[in-house]
């Protein structure tokens, strides 16, 4: 259970890495990060969260990545100047047919999805995993807000196609186990690799949850759940409806927590029988 093979965020998305081989390059490379200050203090989350909900935006210009075209925006508080990202979609369907035929009921694209993700992420201990993320108006618009995060060198997109591999393994599975764990919780349909971000300490970053938290009570691949973090598994059996509703109020309806809590329940219920079968030291770390 616990090979030093180089994990990815699971079979399925392990298409689309092979699909990616035969797109230009131009096409994939991601928008650099670049500060637009390079010497910053140190923040907490906290404050970057008042930077983002009171900064006055000085800059805007639309991404050249994603389906949804968001904006990376400059702000500035007169003391720090950083960039974010503002995602303002909210688009729902009766249906939605996708390139490869597949066709999706109650389509639903939205922003809301991003800062419900970030606040179940930070009940569950994962919050460092996403950049912070809060709702704010621009240009007219709600949407939401997500801080730029400076020290990406590449996403996993790129990384498969350059053939890089981190120097520590065990701790780039690791992380990556609890990326997929979250990725079945809230059942996110579009979890593809430009939405991985790599630091160049080799810390991976979740972005883009804009179509999760579908209103499936099963799991969409159980397979890809191999190992799971002692304290991630132990945070998801405490897992308390209340706190949900709460911190995801105005984000997510009854049905979507519905389909979060159904969901936690057979992720647990799943490493439960894996520990039965193997061990507690093979499945959890």
């Amino acid at each position: 259970m616990s090979s030093q093979r180089l994990l990815t965020l699971g079979s399925i998305l392990l298409l689309f890495a092979a699909a990616l081989a035969a797109v230009p390059p131009c096409a994939r490379v991601p928008e650099p990060q670049s500060a637009a200050v390079s010497a910053e203090p140190q923040l907490s989350e906290e404050q970057i969260r008042q930077f983002l909900l009171n900064a006055k935006v000085v800059k805007s210009r639309q991404s050249r990545k994603g389906v949804t075209n968001p904006y990376r925006l400059t702000l500035s508080d007169g003391a720090l100047t950083h960039d974010a990202s503002f995602q303002a979609i909210d688009e729902r369907k009766p249906s939605m047919q996708f390139a490869d035929g597949r066709i999706e009921m109650n389509f639903r694209d939205s922003y809301h999805y991003n800062i419900a993700a970030f606040e179940l992420a930070k009940l569950l201990g994962l919050g460092d995993m996403m950049p912070v993320i809060v709702e704010r108006k621009w240009s007219g618009k709600s949407g939401s807000l997500s801080w730029w995060l400076n020290d990406v060198m590449m996403d996993e997109a790129e990384r498969v196609q350059k053939k890089k591999e981190p120097a520590d393994v065990e701790e780039w599975n690791r992380q990556m186990h609890r990326m997929r764990v979250f990725t079945e919780l809230v059942y996110d349909t579009d979890r593809n690799l430009t939405n991985v971000l790599i630091s160049r300490t080799w810390k991976l970053y979740m972005i883009d949850f804009s179509r999760a938290f579908r209103l499936h009570h099963d799991l969409q691949n159980e397979k890809n759940l191999v190992r799971c973090d002692r304290q991630l598994l132990d945070k998801l059996r405490r897992l308390d409806r209340a706190q949900v509703q709460l911190k995801t109020k105005g984000h997510l309806n009854k049905m979507e927590i519905d389909g979060v809590m159904a969901r936690r329940d057979k992720i647990v219920a799943y490493f439960e029988r894996l520990i039965a079968q193997h061990s507690e030291s093979e499945v959890l770390y």
